[in-house]
């Protein structure tokens, strides 16, 4: 990874709850409000913007891991602001990058979580996929 690559680094990521984002099951939307599912989905991109510009030309970044408390409900219609925070990074076997990650109505938070990347040499993730 490019050097600067620190715990604390933070991206964000804003959106606007859309129908589209409504917790709906066997197409009939329940709840008018910003779902789990798409909390998740921001989270993992957020996390993404903290690698992405660190990343080797030969590496890639890998999830494998995601926590969430959804703690508040969200409107459709409302902005929300994602961030995540780079905590840690281990160099376990491969480097594994861990981010705090929030979601927020304002001041108010929605949701938490940990969401976790591993980073790979780009050629040896195409074989461990196709082993797969």
């Amino acid at each position: 990874m490019k050097p600067g690559f620190e715990p604390g680094l933070v991206r964000e990521l804003a959106v606007v709850v859309t129908e589209d984002m409504c917790p709906a099951f066997g197409g009939e939307v329940l709840h008018r409000v910003y779902s789990t599912w798409s909390v998740a989905h921001h989270f993992e991109l957020a996390a993404r913007k903290v690698l992405v510009d660190f990343l080797e030309p030969h590496e890639e970044g890998i999830g494998s891991h995601l926590s969430i408390d959804h703690v508040s409900p969200c409107r459709v219609g409302r902005s929300v602001r994602v961030q995540a925070a780079l905590v840690e990074v281990t160099q376990d076997h491969h480097p594994r990058v861990i981010c705090d990650v929030r979601a927020y109505d304002g001041d108010r938070l929605l949701a938490s979580g940990k969401q976790v990347q591993v980073v790979m040499d780009k050629e040896h993730l195409a074989h461990y996929i196709e082993r797969s």
